[in-house]
């Protein structure tokens, strides 16, 4: 005589605003049927505050990534005046010294979204969730409060801790696109990803006018140097603090956001898929929705849950043997081939653009000046020009439309439109004058984030399955940082082939339409492997992952866990495709 199954565990609480999900399920004997209701409730959510809260603590990650980042570009002439006085370069960083910074922090988070990528689906994603915020923050510090010895340099101090903070910065990137698809109600998965992403902008924004703030303090001080081989004493003085509190200021968000980051529930799929603990995963629904960090399942009930569950869940274990068996699958295969090679192509040219800076803020007046408080201001206004003309405007006309749109749309017109203005800057760059190129350069920033800068971000948080979402994801952006450090270290160079010494503007670029045009290409390339991803819109994740039948990414060695649903009476997979095509007719 089998004995009956045991009773599930319920808990007390709930009202209208926090519904109690876990009673809901409770009485549900079957770990896949119970998974699959569990995960439908997560999916059919109305869009509410607790996705809202989501957004805001995955997207201040991205502000303050962007901002360290952007600020460097602003901070790197003022390390020169403050140490490099006295040098052959007198006031200004050396070239090399330059382009080693700003390399080391995209070498770092190659480390970062790879390491990282691998740790949130081995140990989880909570685990790993602030861990990457903390070696921001810390680094970003450390950064602010760097001085050169006789035993070491500035530029050295400032490689090994952007080393560091670039690990934590790429961590954040497979992290958080996955944590919030992961917990992304099916309908507005897209824009909520895309919101998050869409900080980057913000972020961009604020240090130029953080940069602008604290020239603008020192101005009597900046008004003493005529130019950066004389700006000695209290100009010096005056630009030796205000890089510092431009990169300080980078902790402050970062501190915001990680008692939140610290705080998250384990997301219910990660719980469900990897780490198998069925009435844990019940249990975090519900802690989601209420806000709280975790939910409390009764330990009796839930070993003796989990203990079924082992048995009748069909999900397969991670493995590195299943890991190359399922990307060995072509059609598998080529949606990580896609999302990588899309990202690799597109920040060749998403780095470059900005080779090009110097040249726009020279076309429209915005860069040189009588003094170094001319100079400074300048230089903050013209970034803050070319950031809301351009980047911040394609971020949310792209977190507006993504959900109706579709993700492989919005992809496919951003490469092609970026392709053929590429075509035009590389090929007519000598017949264009300053206004024309600022439009176009202005266009191609708005085509850039209402492109392929957001889809790529979003879709390898979406079409992998969840035992591999996040390596799969780290993968993808470790792809596109190795084009970003291509971009740096071998077209930086190239542009300036041929330059005379000590050439500014356009002049000091002469190879710039040859770079634009082997963009072009990049991009056309970008165009193609954007063939290779699927439309993620309005599809479940387990839609996406290949476990519903009847879709084209359904993969029958999964046909066992349908078979193992059918117990409790139906098939978790019809339900599953059911509710997909109402969500699509929704």
């Amino acid at each position: 005589m089998v004995a009956p199954a045991p009773a599930l565990h319920t808990t007390v609480g709930g009202n209208s605003a926090f519904h109690n999900f876990n009673n809901d399920f409770a009485h549900i004997t079957d770990a896949n049927e119970r998974r699959r209701l569990a995960l439908a409730e997560i999916d059919r959510a109305p869009f509410g505050w607790y996705h809202v809260r989501a957004c805001v603590v995955a997207g201040i990650g991205f502000f303050t990534d962007s901002y360290d980042i952007f600020a460097i570009n602003l901070v790197t002439s003022m390390l020169g005046i403050a140490f490099f006085q006295n040098s052959v370069s007198k006031g200004s960083i050396p070239t090399t010294s330059d382009t080693a910074i700003k390399v080391a922090t995209s070498g770092g988070t190659v480390i970062g979204q790879l390491g990282f990528g691998w740790l949130a689906d081995v140990v989880g994603r909570k685990k790993m969730y602030g861990l990457e915020l903390m070696i921001i923050i810390f680094a970003t510090l450390a950064q602010a409060l760097s001085s050169p010895s006789h035993a070491v340099s500035i530029v050295g101090l400032f490689i090994f801790w952007r080393v560091l903070m670039g690990i934590g910065i790429g961590g954040d990137y497979p992290l958080s696109s996955v944590i919030t698809s992961e917990f992304a109600t099916t309908k507005w998965r897209g824009a909520m990803m895309n919101a998050v992403f869409a900080m980057q902008g913000i972020g961009q924004f604020t240090a130029a006018i953080i940069a602008l703030i604290v020239t603008v303090g020192f101005k009597e001080s900046l008004l003493t140097g005529s130019k950066a081989s004389t700006c000695t004493g209290v100009c010096q003085l005056a630009v030796d603090k205000m890089w510092r509190v431009i990169i300080g200021f980078g902790a402050v968000p970062g501190c915001v956001a990680l008692y939140y980051r610290l705080t998250i529930p384990e997301t219910p799929r990660y719980t469900f898929d990897v780490a198998r603990d069925v009435e844990q995963a019940s249990e975090d629904v519900q802690a989601y929705k209420q806000g709280k960090s975790h939910g409390e399942p009764d330990e009796i009930t839930r070993a003796t849950t989990n203990n079924q569950a082992a048995q009748e869940l069909e999900i397969p274990k991670a493995s590195w043997s299943d890991f190359i068996a399922h990307y060995k699958q072509w059609r598998f295969g080529k949606i990580l081939l896609g999302t990588a090679g899309s990202w690799f192509f597109l920040d060749v040219a998403y780095y470059g653009l900005g080779l090009n800076n110097s040249v726009i803020l020279s076309a429209i007046g915005w860069s040189g000046g009588h003094n170094m408080y001319e100079v400074f201001y300048k230089t903050a206004v013209g970034n803050l020009i070319l950031v809301c003309a351009g980047a911040i405007p394609g971020y949310w006309v792209s977190v507006a439309t993504i959900d109706t749109l579709g993700r492989k749309p919005i992809q496919f017109m951003g490469f092609t439109i970026l392709t053929i203005l590429f075509i035009i800057i590389g090929f007519a760059y000598n017949k264009l004058s300053g206004h024309a190129l600022l439009a176009l350069y202005v266009i191609a920033q708005f085509f850039f984030n209402f492109g392929p800068n957001s889809t790529t971000f979003i879709v390898p948080g979406e079409c992998f399955p969840t035992r591999y979402r996040s390596t799969s994801h780290g993968i993808s952006a470790a792809s596109g940082k190795v084009g970003a450090i291509i971009a740096q270290v071998v077209f930086g160079p190239l542009r300036t082939r041929g330059a005379a010494p000590g050439a500014t503007g356009a002049a000091a670029s002469p190879w710039l339409n040859h770079v634009m045009q082997i963009f072009a290409l990049f991009m056309l390339l970008g165009l193609f492997t954007t063939f290779l991803i699927p439309e993620t819109k309005r599809k479940t994740l387990e839609e996406l992952a290949g476990e519903v039948p009847g879709t084209p990414n359904y993969d029958p060695s999964l046909a066992r866990y349908t078979a193992g649903a059918q117990k409790s009476g139906h098939s978790s997979h019809e339900g599953i495709a059911h509710e997909t095509q109402a969500e699509k007719i929704v």
